[in-house]
Formats: structure tokens, C-alpha cells, sequence
């Protein structure tokens, strides 16, 4: 999954987003109508726009729709308008619809979003007027902005220029594993269950091995028999002490499927140290926030009967027999904290505002089958309610041993 800078395109019904949309792409990209409603869901477009680089383009629904179903809409434009690093607010002019246009311009700043205008002209008579939208609502003479008709195709360098002249990026990548050195072997120790897709790695397991290479060190693949080594198979363990003694000098560190975390405790000598490709993730999608989710599992310490936690996975996979997420970490919690609830949400799934009120605490897997961009907007989410989140490794590493968790993050400094 290329990084990419996402940028969402906002407005009222029939203010021209999808014309916008199918200027900057050169293609329809989104279906153009006068009918009202004509986006029903939020349009998505991956391409490169020199200067920026790989960008994601979502075309959202209008935000004035009143019935069932525009409300319905309204959620997936919030959840984009989350998402985005820069928002282009289409205005019409002749029907600017200012009320949503200041909803949005609210959630925007609120959200930290960086903010550009875009005046879609319907007649030439239009631009007269948006002096005078910009008297009822001042707060619009703050942003970059620019007039233009969507439908003319020129138009389409000027609005690109404006782009790149406001938009400063955000996205600056986290190093994956960044105490890899060049000349050092690190053992990848992927146990390949029953959900384990054939034909390829997981893609936290891919990009380990592809950063170790890309940084000249050494990554080397094992596969664990968890059930033989869980229960004290002398076959597995040999098997395991003679992978290591095959080294001509020590691997500097074993980075672990989380699950095998109640077995490498005590299977990593002392002079190896150990972390999980769950902490990876969790901390490169956070952009660096890997002490929060570290400090959050503290949460459990105090958490009592009654209260709730809340299992967040960002994947879709098909789930059987001894699934981490619904079944392994949710029987620590029973055996561990029994009272305790457990809810799930799954893939894009995420909770309502007036839904995460009742959360103590959430678990959120490493999170790489979503953006960093849909990471912070959960992070801020749940930043609103003080609701502490930590991460599945960091979890299943704790429930071991705080000397344990420890041990997990020492690779990490």
C-alpha cells in the first residue's frame, strides 16, 4: 500500500464537486448530473499529481441533504472530512448553502485540516457575487481560493497551482524499524496458521523483511510450530535452538507474530532482543506514537467488571478457529479480567461519537489495512473522550509480564 497524501472534495448538492473531481483526474472519475443527491457514497481516485506525488482524491456526497438517507450520507462525508489532509470546499455561488459550508469550515479547523476555496462559476455572472458570500460569512477571506468553472477543462493548471502553492504535506513516513543496522541478521518468526493466506507474506511481515533488506542488514524467515512449542514438543524446541546455533554471530533482534509472544517470552535468549511485527505497525501508522499505546494498556490495571473494551480490527479477513482478535485476545480478557465486556468493530468500521462514551479502553490491532490518515482521525476520536488506546502486541505482550512488555519495546528505545 503506497503512502498518500489525501485530499476531499466538499461542498452542498450540485456545487460542482464531481466536475471538480473529473477536472483534476482528466477523466470521469465521478458521475456528473444535475440531479440532486447524484453522489451517494464517497468516491475514491488514486493517481500522482506532480509536486505532491501518489495522492488519494475522495469526492464526498453533498452535505444538505435532509431525509434517511442524507443523514446516512452525511456520517461517510464526516469520516472523510476526518480522513483528509487538505479539504477543497466547492461553494456555487448563486446557491451557496452557507450553513454547511460553515459545519464543514468547523470541523476542518477543529480537525486541524488545511483548507483551500473553490468557487464553482455556473454563469458568468456568478463571481459578482462572491464578495458578497464572503461578507455573510468572514471567517471564507481567511483561505487560499480561487474562481473557476469546473467544466473547462484550462482551467485545470490554475487549479493545480493553487494546490501545490497552499497545501504543505503532512505525511512524513515513520521508519518502519529503525534500529536496523547494515550486516546484522534479524529473524522474522512467522508461525502461519490456518488464516494465513497462501502464496504470500501478510504485508506487516513484507515490509519487515523488504526495509531489513532495503537497509543492507539480514532478514531470515523461521516458521513456529506454536502448537508443538506450547506444548513442550522436544522436536520444536531442538528445532528452534538449532535455527538459532546456525548463526556464524548473534541476530540482533527477533521481531515475533504477537500471538507466539506466551512462548519467545522465554524461547529469546537474553542476548537477542524481541519485539512484534504488531508494535511495528501500530507505531509506523501512528507516526511515532507508540509510547501512547504503551502508557494506554495501563488502562487494565484499574479496569473493572462491567466496564467494556473495545477490539478494534482494521481487516477484513476471513476469520476461523483461533483468530486473534475474536478469539485469542478476547479469552485473555475473560481469564485475566473476567466481567469485563468485549465489542468488536471490523475493516472501516468505527463507533459513533455517542457510542465510544461507554469504551474503557481499546485494543486496535497493528492497523495496516488502513491509512496513518484514518489512524489519527481514530486517535483524535478518541482523544475527545480520554479513551486510552494500546495495541494488540503490546497487549499480548503485557498479559505476560510487565518485565515482558518491556522486553518488547527495548528494541524501540
Amino acid at each position: 500500500m503506497t503512502e498518500r497524501d489525501i485530499i476531499g472534495i466538499f461542498g452542498t448538492m450540485n456545487a460542482g464537486k464531481s466536475s471538480l473531481m473529473n477536472l483534476i483526474t482528466q477523466q470521469e472519475s465521478s458521475i456528473v448530473d444535475s440531479t440532486p443527491g447524484t453522489t451517494a457514497d464517497t468516491r475514491v481516485t488514486l493517481m500522482e499529481l506532480h509536486g505532491i506525488g501518489p495522492v488519494k482524491l475522495m469526492d464526498t456526497a453533498g452535505y444538505d441533504e435532509s431525509d434517511v438517507l442524507g443523514e446516512k450520507k452525511r456520517k461517510k462525508v464526516d469520516a472523510a472530512l476526518k480522513e483528509c489532509d487538505l479539504v477543497l470546499m466547492v461553494i456555487d455561488p448563486a446557491n451557496p448553502g452557507l450553513a454547511e459550508v460553515k459545519l464543514i469550515l468547523n470541523v476542518s479547523l477543529e480537525e486541524g485540516k488545511q483548507v483551500l476555496l473553490v468557487y464553482n462559476l455556473f454563469s458568468a455572472s456568478d463571481e459578482a457575487t462572491v464578495a458578497f458570500i464572503e461578507a455573510k460569512l468572514p471567517e471564507l477571506k481567511s483561505f487560499p481560493k480561487m474562481c473557476l468553472s469546473a467544466l473547462q477543462p484550462e482551467k485545470r493548471a490554475a487549479l493545480l497551482e493553487l494546490i501545490l502553492t497552499n497545501y504543505i504535506p503532512k505525511n512524513n513516513p515513520t521508519e518502519l524499524l529503525p534500529f536496523v543496522q547494515p550486516d546484522e541478521f534479524y529473524i522474522l518468526n512467522i508461525p502461519m496458521d490456518e488464516e494465513t493466506p497462501p502464496g504470500r507474506y501478510l504485508r506487516p511481515q513484507a515490509m519487515a523483511e523488504e526495509y531489513i533488506t532495503r537497509h543492507w542488514g539480514f532478514p531470515v524467515s523461521y516458521r513456529m510450530n506454536l502448537g508443538q512449542a506450547r506444548s513442550n514438543n522436544p522436536i520444536e524446541i531442538t528445532r528452534w535452538e538449532s535455527f538459532l546455533g546456525s548463526f556464524g554471530r548473534r541476530p540482533k533482534v527477533i521481531i515475533t507474530d504477537s500471538q507466539a509472544m506466551d512462548i519467545m517470552k522465554s524461547w529469546t535468549p537474553a542476548d537477542i532482543e524481541l519485539t512484534t511485527f504488531s508494535v511495528m505497525m501500530i507505531n509506523y501508522m501512528s507516526r511515532g506514537k507508540l509510547n501512547d499505546f504503551a502508557a494506554a494498556v495501563r488502562a487494565l490495571d484499574t479496569i473493572k467488571p462491567g466496564e467494556t473494551i473495545l477490539i478494534a480490527e482494521a481487516c477484513n479477513h476471513s476469520r476461523i478457529k483461533e483468530d486473534i482478535g475474536t478469539v485469542q485476545i478476547p479469552n485473555w480478557i475473560q481469564k485475566k479480567y473476567p466481567g469485563v465486556k468485549v465489542q468488536h468493530v471490523f475493516g472501516r468500521e468505527w463507533p459513533e461519537p455517542e457510542e465510544l462514551e461507554n469504551i474503557r479502553l481499546v485494543i486496535h490491532c497493528g492497523g495496516c489495512m488502513i491509512t496513518p490518515q484514518r489512524m489519527a482521525a481514530r486517535l483524535r476520536d478518541l482523544g475527545k473522550f480520554g479513551i486510552p488506546i494500546t495495541n494488540y502486541g503490546i497487549f499480548l505482550s503485557y498479559i505476560q509480564g510487565k518485565n515482558v512488555l518491556e522486553q518488547v519495546l527495548k528494541p524501540w528505545k
